[in-house]
């Protein structure tokens, strides 16, 4: 019976038994050597180093085909539970996937702005830009499809934070050709006579539009939609005296997180150095207008004095 020690193996490093592990699989020094990368000499010096430290033969001597001692057999099995326990050890110390964050977008909604101020400032957490059905787009958030939404309001907001953006321009879709293209704005009562379609589902407004330019008449959508699905043949004009509909952006009040903190800081127009808790970002046409400041007259510019002409004040130019 053999006193060979296969705790003895504890010790060899794990490049070493690596290559034996090739070797007593393959049983085949060649081809082991080639999936290693490494001179068949190399291979067969490494065993001939493991049989002098352990004391014992780990192939049968002149074995053809190359054959697996005893005592090789059983460091076999030590040497792939000492493999995997580092392999396992390596995948633990890995680190985690950095955070990631993703923010859907009905219809009409770009967000191309915001997502390139996150890459600028987050540029180790992937932002993943989902476009979403408005008919889903609680749902969406419910379901955690995605971490935020730019919804369109009305929405059931039970549960959710949703913060206003933005009001959008309703607008009537009607052909090139028709009386109402001519205005620059029209009123409901400029719509009473028209042949309406039904455009109350944003997810098909294209199908809407698509009427229009086929038989006439009027769909009426906001101007985010229309701009969508713009075609040559129609055309949209404001619609004065009628009800604006809000973009906002919302999120699950139990899915809050560092990552949705900055999104939404992003949103609001917070700079990468300020405090959280900035306002809202206004609309647009919200804002008043910067006013400039006079222009300060440089030093140079004061210290200047008019060039010398020879003439006196009041005196004619000669011819």
């Amino acid at each position: 019976m053999s006193d060979f020690d296969v705790t003895a193996a504890d010790s060899i490093d794990l490049a070493r038994l690596r290559r034996f592990v090739a070797v007593a699989e393959e049983l085949h020094f060649a081809r082991a050597a080639k999936a290693l990368r490494i001179p068949r000499q190399a291979l067969s010096a490494t065993v001939i180093e493991l049989e002098g430290e352990l004391g014992t033969r780990l192939f049968v001597p002149g074995a053809s085909p190359t054959q697996l001692s005893d005592d090789g057999a059983v460091l076999l099995e030590r040497a792939r539970e000492l493999v995997r326990a580092d392999e396992q050890a390596q995948r633990e110390q890995k680190p985690d996937e950095p955070a990631s964050l993703r923010v859907g977008f009905v219809p009409g909604v770009t967000v191309s702005k915001w997502a390139r101020v996150w890459g600028e400032r987050l540029p180790d957490h992937p932002l993943e830009v989902l476009g979403v059905a408005q008919s889903e787009q609680a749902n969406a958030l419910r379901e955690g499809r995605v971490d935020l939404c730019f919804v369109r309001l009305p929405m059931d907001r039970a549960g959710m934070n949703a913060i206003p953006l933005w009001e959008e321009t309703p607008v009537a879709v009607v052909r090139k050709d028709d009386a109402l293209s001519l205005l620059d704005t029209v009123s409901p009562a400029d719509l009473t006579d028209e042949q309406h379609h039904d455009s109350g589902d944003l997810d098909q407004a294209e199908d809407a539009l698509a009427m229009v330019a086929a038989v006439g008449g009027v769909a009426i959508v906001p101007q985010s939609i229309a701009r969508l699905h713009h075609r040559r043949d129609l055309v949209y004009r404001p619609i004065s005296d009628t009800e604006f509909t809000r973009i906002a952006l919302a999120w699950p009040a139990d899915g809050e997180s560092e990552l949705v903190e900055e999104f939404v800081g992003i949103v609001r127009g917070r700079s990468a150095n300020s405090s959280r808790g900035a306002e809202p970002a206004r609309p647009e046409r919200d804002r008043a207008p910067k006013k400039q400041a006079p222009k300060k007259q440089t030093k140079a510019a004061a210290q200047r004095k008019p060039a010398k002409t020879g003439r006196k004040p009041g005196a004619r130019r000669g011819r």
